[in-house]
């Protein structure tokens, strides 16, 4: 190839030197190209060599081209050919079998061309078939199919909150306390490792993780917000303004009971504050005696409103406050808070709280929780109108949450019952055409807060009986509550500990001195385990004949009966004859009396009975017998 390639490029240089004119005056003149020979010859003598070696090649750019156009045309035409070739000679070609895959394609192409004429007629029929199967692929991606009860009190359950990676839950309520419970090692037991009260008397309005999970912002009927560490500690608290200034921008702090709070979703030591005092105030953990910057809140009319809840976009650049009189304040955070950028005007009913205002990762559409019983989406591209409206959601708490699903296609909130009415629920609508897709039943009491966490998959929800429903599915929830189930109940041990000291006496009498040193259990359990009365220790086998009712080991109850039996039934009444039985025998064998005796007294002698006697002995035992 190379060679055919060099022929080509001389073929071409001669035809261009031919074709080039007579007027046309090259670069280089003849003088100075035999200077340079020159030059080069005279170097060469003195180097004492020939030639500086090979001369580079050289390339010629059009050239080159012309030759890849010219190669292109020739394999157009030869492939021309072959298809023709192909074509006439089909009918003699040899059968070949297709793959599967090339030949069902073939065949799937021709029926879809064939299909797409009747599918076109068919559409206005299958539209409400595919909304139903929407509407069950909805249903089957919320993870409720199984659920577990956190137990946090008596009184409504007003705040949740999750750490970022899923682990571990805070609840805080009207109760005034705030519960931790951790996922990883709370086991099947469902108990809170950690309860404190941080605000005393004060029901826990707001409660967030920030971004990282090591800080906890609590916001309570005080006038000053708390941050406690992950482990409930307190490691920050607001400033309180001076109350009696007019003038709210001039205070450092809050002077009235807050309502909401959010940590800065990107600066992890920034944070945000409402109250009563119509303001929304920021705040830095770095500069502790003082608020950032202040945001006044006011009504149409100009006057001061109350703002029930504020939120920051995903990408921090809004803020927004729902107030009091149903108006939705927005500020630019790149330009001064002087007036709200974006003023919603009768965005819920005047006098109706907006208990939560939810952002979505775009920072561009919201949607608003309100008193008014209803729900509503709006984009700040176009403001004036709500996107859509979702009515006839009962809602008789200041922190009823919403929130949106972590694909951001439905939007779930909670409803509120009055006792004994029917069961709170939640709601699921879809974000693009509000529709409710799904509700579920959740307990006989309302649903406040609730919220569903992206990383684990799993709703939470905070009820007014004091309860926190947590709900998962197996397939599809990862880690969260399904690490507790699947653990085993821990039985309770019982753990060593030293008793109270005990009071020393050295001069006490005896009788009510008590033993001295620090005593542990365990010596006062081995103690009392040594003690066969207090320890109920029971009685040991018997060896031998047995006694007090009770049979010998080793013997049966026929055996021992016998035996005793025999020895009642001997006649002990004159012991001599039961003696001189074994006179015979003894005397025969001696063993143990008589070889003593065998010197000192070689003859034994026995007492003789007297008749006599004999007779004065019965006659005593006669006597005694009558007087008895």
């Amino acid at each position: 190839m190379e060679e055919e390639d060099l022929e080509e490029m001389k073929q071409l240089r001669e035809t261009k030197q031919k074709n080039v004119p007579s007027n046309v005056v090259s670069q280089q003149s003849p003088s100075s190209s035999k200077e340079q020979d020159g030059n080069a010859k005279g170097v060469e003598s003195l180097m004492g060599f020939s030639g500086f070696g090979k001369r580079a090649r050289q390339f010629d750019i059009s050239e080159m081209m012309a030759i890849a156009k010219r190669r292109a045309a020739d394999v157009a035409e030869s492939s021309q050919s072959k298809i023709e070739d192909e074509d006439e000679s089909d009918d003699e070609a040899p059968f070949v079998i297709m793959p599967p895959g090339k030949a069902t394609s073939e065949k799937n192409d021709k029926s879809a061309k064939e299909s797409g004429k009747q599918t076109k007629d068919s559409d206005d029929e299958d539209d409400d078939n595919d909304d139903g199967s929407d509407n069950e692929s909805m249903e089957s991606f919320i993870p409720c199919s199984h659920e577990i009860t956190l137990e946090h009190g008596a009184k409504t359950v007003s705040a949740l909150s999750l750490d970022a990676s899923g682990s571990r839950v805070i609840s805080g309520g009207h109760d005034y306390d705030i519960k931790f419970w951790d996922f990883n090692a709370m086991g099947a037991s469902l108990s809170a490792f950690r309860n404190i009260q941080p605000c005393g008397c004060h029901q826990i309005r707001s409660l967030e993780y920030s971004s990282t999970g090591d800080t906890i912002l609590v916001c309570s009927g005080n006038a000053q917000a708390k941050i406690l560490d992950r482990d409930g500690f307190e490691a920050y608290e607001c400033v309180k303004g001076y109350q009696y200034l007019f003038d709210m921008a001039k205070t450092k702090g809050h002077v009235s009971m807050l309502n909401g709070g959010c940590w800065h979703p990107k600066d992890r030591d920034k944070f945000m504050t409402c109250g009563d005092d119509g303001t929304v105030r920021l705040w830095d953990v770095n500069t502790p005696k003082k608020n950032i910057d202040v945001l006044k809140t006011k009504s149409i009319q100009g006057k001061k409103a109350i703002p029930t809840h504020c939120a920051y976009s995903k990408d921090a650049r809004y803020i927004i406050a729902g107030v009091q009189d149903g108006t939705i304040h927005a500020w630019d955070t790149k330009k001064p808070f002087v007036h709200p950028t974006f003023l919603i005007k009768n965005a819920h009913t005047n006098g109706s709280d907006i208990s939560c205002l939810k952002f979505s990762y775009d920072s561009n559409i919201f949607v608003s929780r309100g008193g008014d019983d209803t729900i509503k989406l709006w984009d700040l591209r176009n403001f004036k109108r709500p996107v859509n409206v979702a009515l006839n959601l009962p809602n008789a708490f200041l922190t009823t949450s919403c929130f949106f699903s972590p694909d951001e296609k439905l939007i779930g909130t909670g409803t509120s019952v009055r006792k004994g009415q029917g069961n709170g629920k939640l709601v699921f609508y879809e974000k693009s055409t509000f529709k409710k897709v799904y509700e579920y039943s959740v307990t006989d009491s309302s649903v406040v807060s609730c919220m569903w966490h992206p990383k684990i998959n799993q709703i939470l929800a905070g009820c007014g009986n004091g309860k926190v429903k947590v709900f998962f599915d197996p397939q599809r929830s990862t880690r969260g509550a399904i690490m507790c189930v699947s653990k085993a109940k821990k039985k309770s041990e019982t753990r060593e500990m030293k008793l109270p000291p005990r009071i020393i006496t050295p001069h006490a009498l005896p009788m009510f001195r008590q033993n001295q040193g620090g005593a542990t259990m365990k010596k006062v359990k081995d103690k009392e385990r040594a003690d066969p009365i207090k320890s109920r220790k029971p009685e040991t086998p018997l060896t031998g004949a047995g006694k007090g009712g009770r049979v010998a080991s080793g013997i049966s109850l026929s055996q021992f009966v016998s035996k005793n039996l025999a020895v009642k039934n001997l006649d002990d009444s004159n012991p001599r004859e039961s003696i001189l039985r074994h006179a015979k025998e003894a005397a025969e064998n001696p063993f143990w009396v008589s070889p003593a005796y065998s010197k000192t007294q070689p003859r034994t002698i026995l007492a003789e009975e007297d008749e006599e006697e004999d007779e004065e002995n019965e006659e005593s035992k006669a006597k005694k017998l009558k007087l008895s």
